[in-house]
């Protein structure tokens, strides 16, 4: 362990994870060590189910109903990945995906009036939901035909609107939308969690939303994709790619001090020995003295024996509840998946609540989704502080991640995966460069 790296990342968590592999492909040399026994950090698949009971606190075993506890892999933080999102191009130019299989999320809900209903994204879907009286879906339509007609660079597709002028209140108005529609428009397609984004220039807006349309096209059931045996498979396909390109990786190896000289970071101490670096990356529990709290996600693991009502009885979805439905300022997500994905027993199902923290009673906040998932054989609630770096790393060398947010997708965790990338190297991270160099590992070396 007494060498000199260019990087050295602690902790295995997606965005750990993904820019070690990316730094490893860059022809970095990588030293990735991380505290636990087992990939993925905060964001691991935790497998068998008795170890979920136990990481839980729960004292009983979990009773013989829930089958065999190696056929569950409980993902700790719910998420989904966008079919046309950023995730998947990282997963498809690194071709990461060689290890790992996916499968189409059955359906996107939104929750109305105590109901919940699929969200309309498609001029045919619009037309026949019952979201919306008549005329309001003539109304959506013509705002689903603007918004995949528009194109940034192209004045001719704007109708009147700037998009980086106009604000999205006034787009709405202007397509004479009603409360319900910006409602599952803001917050089931452009997948905000507040509302602060009505007053803010459109143009961020309009791309969310087509993205979310050209995801849906893709595939057709819902703009979603997740892996077969949980989200643990991510972090571990590119430590994979680490590895390849001569990344070392180390489990189960403490993390004694980050060792420091004039402000900037020259190594990691673990178990006596020093290991030197140019530059660290790392989650947040490995330099509580260099990030800041900025809030709380509380996370809920329901096992069910049944799927969500409503829902056409979809193996996996997703349902948002948007803030303004439950007088909130931010949205409750739940994110339903099951033994078709390999990570329950058969016949269960595994749904997450999560949302933001916003009073001193976080259970009371997420009540109305756990309304929607009765009967639920089993609860585990955890509640987490998020995390954010204090400094932007160029003066120390030493990068922290943010923690994972209660969104249901990987949007902003690749946001700041190309934010540290680009403050580490000072480039812009270009999915292009990501492309593995023909002719290598799995080139002409094998043959």
């Amino acid at each position: 362990m007494d060498e000199e790296y260019d990087v050295i990342v602690l902790g295995t968590g997606l965005t750990e994870c993904i820019l070690s592999g990316i730094m490893s492909v860059n022809g970095k040399k990588v030293l990735h060590m991380d505290r636990n026994p087992y990939y993925g950090g905060e964001s691991s698949s935790i497998t068998p189910l008795e170890e979920l009971y136990k990481r839980f606190g729960l004292t009983d075993s979990p009773p013989e109903s829930m089958g065999r506890g190696r056929d569950w892999n409980v993902d700790l933080i719910p998420k989904f990945l966008m079919a046309n999102g950023q995730l998947v191009k990282m997963l498809l130019y690194t071709e990461v995906t060689r290890y790992l299989d996916f499968k189409v999320v059955e359906g996107s809900f939104v929750y109305k009036g105590g109901k919940i209903y699929k969200v309309p994204s498609t001029e045919t879907e619009a037309l026949a939901s019952n979201l919306m009286g008549m005329f309001e879906k003539r109304r959506f339509r013509r705002f689903l035909v603007f918004v995949a007609n528009f194109d940034e660079n192209d004045p001719k597709t704007f109708e009147g609107v700037d998009p980086k002028a106009t604000t999205m209140r006034d787009v709405y108005k202007k397509f004479d939308l009603g409360q319900d529609v910006i409602d599952f428009t803001g917050h089931a397609l452009a997948l905000y969690r507040t509302d602060d984004y009505l007053d803010v220039p459109c143009l961020e807006t309009v791309n969310r939303i087509k993205l979310y349309s050209e995801s849906l096209a893709r595939y057709g059931k819902s703009p979603y994709l997740y892996p077969l045996y949980g989200l643990g498979e991510l972090p571990q396909g590119f430590a994979r790619l680490s590895a390849i390109y001569g990344g070392t990786y180390m489990l189960n190896k403490p993390v004694d001090e980050i060792v420091m000289e004039d402000g900037h970071v020259v190594g990691v101490k673990s178990e006596g020995e020093v290991a030197r670096c140019k530059q660290l990356i790392c989650d947040p529990s490995y330099i509580q003295d260099r990030v800041r709290k900025a809030g709380q996600v509380i996370r809920v693991i329901c096992v069910l024996s049944h799927p969500i009502k409503n829902t056409n009885d979809a193996n996996s979805c997703q349902i948002i509840i948007p803030q303004n439905q439950v007088n909130r300022k931010s949205d409750i997500y739940v994110c339903m998946i099951s033994y078709a994905h390999n990570v329950a027993a058969q016949g269960k199902y595994i749904a997450i609540v999560s949302t933001t923290v916003e009073t001193s009673e976080p259970e009371a906040e997420i009540e109305p989704a756990l309304e929607l998932l009765e009967p639920i054989d089993q609860k585990f609630v955890a509640i987490s502080d998020l995390y954010e770096p204090t400094d932007d790393g160029t003066e120390s060398q030493v990068f922290a991640s943010r923690s994972y947010d209660a969104t249901t997708h990987f949007e902003t965790t690749c946001n700041d995966i190309k934010d540290i990338y680009k403050r580490m190297t000072g480039s812009d991270f270009d999915f292009e460069n990501m492309k593995r160099k023909q002719n290598d590992v799995f080139g002409e070396d094998e043959q």
